[in-house]
Order: C-alpha cells, then structure tokens, then sequence
C-alpha cells in the first residue's frame, strides 16, 4: 500500500495565520456564537491537520448522501448535479496540492463543505441536510480503515510469498532449532520461515475480520437521534460498499471499537514481526553468522570501521512500540465516555494514521530484507547438531527399536549425553560399548539416527520439518499467495 504522508500518516502541518488570530466567530455556527474562539481554543479543537487524510473518503460519502438526498426528493436534481460537480472539482483541487487548508474552519468535512458553498453557492448549503458531523466522520472513518485494512492485507500477502519463496528455496537445509534460545532439535530453515508465514497468515485472518466487523454505514444517524428527513440509509450504505446501515444512531456515531480491532490486529502483526526482526538481528550476528544482508538493509558505525549493523530490522522491532502504544492510547481515550459523540473521540485518528504509516512500513522494510538476505547453510548446518541437538532421535530410538518407555528412554538419554559431556564429543562420538554401559539392548543401528540429516528426515509428522513437508508447504502458500499479493511483490 502506497502510504502518502498527509493522507497515511496524519502529519500535521503549521496552522494558517487565520487559526492563530483567533478573531472572528465560526461560520458554521455563527448563529449562536457572537464571538470567536481563542488562538489556543482554535489550536487544541482544531484537526484538519490530521484528518486531511479523510478527504477522499469525505468526498465519496458526500457524493453518496447527495445522490439520495436527491433520490427521495430532498433536495432538488440540479442542486444535486451542482454538489456532484463541486465535489469532483475540490478532489482535483486537494490531489493537485491547490487546496487552501484553513485550521479556523476545523476539521476536513468544514473545509470541504466551506469550499463547496464558495464555488457553487446554496447547492453547497443543502449538502449537510439530514446528516451531522458526527455521522459523516464515523463514516469516513470507517472508509478510511476499510481501504486501509486492503492494503496492508497485500502487503502482508507480498511478504508471506517472500517467505514461501525463500522456504521452497532452504525446504531441506538444516539449522538449530531453539528452545529458550538453546539448541533444541534440527529443524530446516525453510520450516523456521514458514513458521512466520503461518502468523502472518493469521494476521490477515484478524484483519479480515476486522473489516467485516467494521462495515456497516453510520451515514443517516445524525448527530445521535437519527433523522426526521424521509432518508433511505440503505441506498447510501450500498453506494459506499457497506453491508448495512447502523443498527442503532447511538452506537454508531460514539463507536470506535472498529479502530481498535484495528489497532489491535495492526499490534499483534508488529509483534510477529518484531520477533522475525529479532531473528534476524541475531542471526546477522557474529557469534552466529546465519545470514547476510546487503547495503542495502544495513548501515555503517561511525567509529567502526568494520560494522554492519542491521538497523532495518532493529527499527521494525521498534516500531512494534509505536503501534502498541496507539492502541493503548486510544483504549484509553474511549474507556470513560458516555454515549454518544464527545470531542474526546477526534483523538482516534492520530493513531490509526500513523500505526498504519509505521505497519505498511515495516511489511514493507521485512518483505526487503527477506528478499535480500543471503543464507549461510554451511555455517547453519555445522551448528544444527549442537549441544547434543539429536538427543531425542535416540530416545525415540530407544522406544521404537528396543520398546522402552518413554521415560525410561529420556533417562538412558540423559546418561547417555552426560558421558558425551565428560567426553568432549557429541552422541555419535560415543563408541558402541559405552552406549549398552547405559542400555545393553543398543545396536549399532543407533547411529543410522544421530546424523542431523536423519533428525530432519526424520519428523515427517503433520506439520513437522521434514524436507518433504516443507516443500509441500511452501509449494501450497506460494500457490495460494501468488493471487493475493500485489503485482511484482513477493518476487
């Protein structure tokens, strides 16, 4: 998803000299205020320079309630061609960069509407008939998140096929696999990789739902009542792509727990990714040397000379705060208001703008360096059977050739590694005596299993490491992703 940084991430941007003068009262509701607003009420209740990034959802929702405010006779055909025209127009204004953004007018729905009236007259002033602010940004943002939640789904489909490839490619080259960050067993590094692609499968999975969840209308709710105006919500919801209307006018102009699914989903995704990018930190590491990265996902040390630090990686890890952090704050900004719309609620969209900006980034950053990194099978392999790594391959030796129990094996195991131990050798360095010293029914057969290539071949289970499996896994996600993912992503 292509994230520009006005629309994604929100960034405001310096208050027009209008905002800080303070004079003046609102032309929206002029009415009832004889005076204006402080500089400093102007600034805090002012949000335009963060939720511009509504404004093609804005238009598309204003053209949608034009369209049927038109349809059921509420406001005449021609005002609504004159709106239609309008609205097309100010989008080509904003997409051009001419647009005046005016921080006195607040919010990007006022300054849309403002620049309306302005270019077409009292055709402009109709628009707002049978609808509120507070309706119109429920659903804008609701759009907004939905379009949203499209993108991030590809990219997040971009970097699964990354992985499948790079799986299909290591289906059969063993590593360590690790318990507590200790050798465990061998496993492929194919396997470990698609691993990730199983969460990340997941993700989209919560993501999707999200987007179900989310995609009922809260246009024709109003400011909290709904309307008197003879409004057909069904109309408007179809025309935006919605499921349904609203159940309930309340619910749907005070809800934001779509944005904190949202945020939620978005949370649990950083931090799969911030424990691939711990992954690759480490194994980037000298002490381990799995993996190179290229320039182009690394950077230099000031001092020395001789670094290369894998600073994409540790920034995804990073940012995994970031996003946890937005959905934190918003929790917290919605936990103690009554129903229905408070200001409070114009802090939803900050968060949602930039965990967007900092998870589209990081797909983007790990589908890189996935891409670019270069395995050191040689070095993998050599430590796969480390720290007595085909420990279990005798025990379950010793069950399935020799019929001990479990637990029983686990013991003579166990002994077994302890005399390998004192010798300084792994298991297969131990001679044929010394084992049946622990267990007389050994054969020589037992060593036919403590290779890492047996260990591997070996877990032909469901879901397990060998090989085989794993390149039929592989070989299905990339199947399956290679619909899914953008165009020339994931190659």
């Amino acid at each position: 998803m292509s994230l520009e940084a006005g629309d994604r991430q929100g960034k405001p941007g310096a208050l027009p000299a209008s905002a800080a003068a303070g004079s003046g009262a609102n032309a929206q509701w002029g009415g009832r205020f004889a005076g204006g607003p402080s500089a400093i009420m102007q600034e805090i209740n002012a949000s335009i320079g963060f939720d511009r990034a509504l404004w093609r959802q804005d238009i598309r929702a204003s053209l949608a309630h034009a369209a049927m405010l038109a349809r059921t006779g509420i406001i005449e055909a021609a005002d609504e061609q004159a709106i239609r025209a309008g609205l097309e127009q100010i989008a080509g204004e904003i997409e051009a960069g001419r647009f005046e953004f005016d921080a006195a007018l607040e919010d990007i729905h006022m300054n849309i509407e403002a620049r309306l009236s302005e270019r077409i007259g009292e055709a402009g002033l109709r628009l707002h008939t049978a609808r509120s602010r507070n309706d119109q940004v429920a659903t804008d943002f609701r759009l907004w998140v939905r379009d949203a939640i499209d993108g991030l789904d590809a990219q997040a489909a971009a970097l699964m096929l990354s992985l499948s490839r790079r799986a299909l490619q290591h289906a059969a080259d063993p590593m360590p696999g690790f318990t507590h960050l200790q050798t465990a067993q061998p496993v492929t590094f194919g396997h470990h990789l698609l691993a990730y692609v199983e969460m990340l499968a997941r993700d989209r999975g919560r993501l999707a739902d999200t987007g179900r969840r989310l995609n009922q209308c809260p246009l024709g709710s109003a400011a909290l009542a709904g309307t008197s105006f003879p409004i057909d919500r069904r109309m408007t919801a179809s025309a935006l792509g919605f499921d349904r209307p609203c159940g309930n006018s309340l619910d749907a102009v005070s809800d934001r727990d779509f944005a904190l699914e949202y945020l939620s989903s978005l949370a649990i995704m950083a931090m799969h990714l911030s424990r691939l990018a711990e992954e690759i930190v480490t194994w980037c590491s000298s002490p381990f040397g799995f993996i190179r990265l290229s320039d182009a996902f690394t950077t230099g040390s000031s001092i020395m000379p001789q670094k290369r630090n894998p600073d994409a990686a540790e920034l995804i890890r990073a940012k995994t705060g970031r996003i946890t952090g937005a959905l934190v704050g918003l929790l917290t900004v919605m936990k103690g208001l009554p129903l229905a719309y408070a200001k409070d609620m114009q802090e939803d969209k900050e968060p949602v703008f930039q965990a967007t900006g900092s998870a589209s980034l990081s797909l983007a950053a790990m589908d890189g360096m996935v891409r670019d990194l270069v395995a050191e099978t040689g070095r993998m392999n050599a430590l796969a059977g480390s720290g007595y790594a085909t420990a279990t391959d005798l025990a379950d030796w010793l069950v399935r050739v020799l019929k001990l129990p479990f637990r029983t094996a686990h013991h003579v195991t166990g002994r077994l590694v302890g005399r390998a131990e004192a010798r300084g050798v792994d298991l297969a360095g131990l001679s044929l005596a010394e084992m049946q010293a622990e267990e007389p029914g050994i054969t020589g057969d037992v060593f036919s299993v403590l290779t890492v290539a047996a260990s591997v071949a070996s877990r032909t289970s469901e879901g397990g490491t060998a090989p085989g499996n794993v390149r039929r896994a592989a070989q299905g996600w990339i199947a399956q992703l290679s619909g899914d993912a953008q165009p020339g992503d994931g190659a």
